[in-house]
């Protein structure tokens, strides 16, 4: 894991990433705000550790820019000031945690591994496709089209699915059939134009842009083509 601390006193600048070194942590200190800012566009970082009060852009201008940026990055500030008034306003500025100068560097660890944990168990965004403005978001089983949920039957999401996994390209009915019914061609015929129906009212009836197409004697596919 990759620190980038920011903490204009030199004493303890070493100490801290002395001692996160021989935790197992990369540690990169820094000594005023705007060698913080530039090396933070320089590189990847796991966690921030911010001082307040320092030289150049102070920690909390920093915590209010890196936040409007990135809203997941653990920041950690390390102060002087310990009185609610002071914490309320580092928090306000997109603070995850605050420690108040001195302090135990196995406090510090502490308080670094959970908010590790806690950046590592957020839940990741939902993986969609999206084929222009159709997003189907498979984790969640939830289809939206311009913005609004598009409620389908299981065997309609299924059908949706497997057209928008084929990327454009034409889907038989007999592929339709085995992946969607699992049974032989010549029983599912009706029932997959059925479906493609049910689609089609409900994917592309109130859009410009139709996206569930024919190509006759060979099967559908999916694709953005005006009419």
């Amino acid at each position: 894991m990759k620190i980038l601390l920011l903490e204009d006193d030199f004493t303890l600048s070493k100490e801290i990433s002395k001692f996160l070194v021989s935790k197992g942590f990369v540690c990169e200190p820094v000594f005023d705000g705007d060698m913080f800012l530039q090396q933070h566009k320089l590189e990847t970082y796991d966690l921030y550790l911010l001082d307040i009060n320092v030289p150049g852009m102070t920690g909390l201008k920093l915590c209010e820019a890196i936040r409007e940026e990135d809203k997941n990055i653990p920041i950690l500030m390390l102060t002087a000031y310990g009185q609610v008034e002071d914490k309320v306003i580092a928090f306000n500025a997109g603070a995850d945690d605050y420690l108040v100068k001195p302090f135990h560097f196995d406090e510090l660890l502490v308080r670094i591994e959970a908010l590790l944990r806690r950046k590592n168990s957020t839940p990741k965004a939902p993986i969609a496709i999206i084929i222009e403005d159709l997003e189907i978001y498979e984790n969640e089983l939830r289809v939206m089209r311009g913005g609004q949920e598009i409620m389908l039957s299981p065997k309609e999401y299924q059908l949706l699915l497997l057209l928008a996994q084929a990327n454009g390209r034409i889907v038989s009915k007999q592929t339709i059939s085995e992946k969607i019914w699992d049974y032989n061609v010549d029983v599912g015929l009706n029932a997959i134009e059925v479906y493609i129906n049910f689609l089609r009212k409900k994917v592309d009836r109130d859009f410009k842009t139709k996206l569930i197409h024919t190509r006759t004697g060979f099967g559908y596919y999916l694709k953005a083509e005006s009419k």
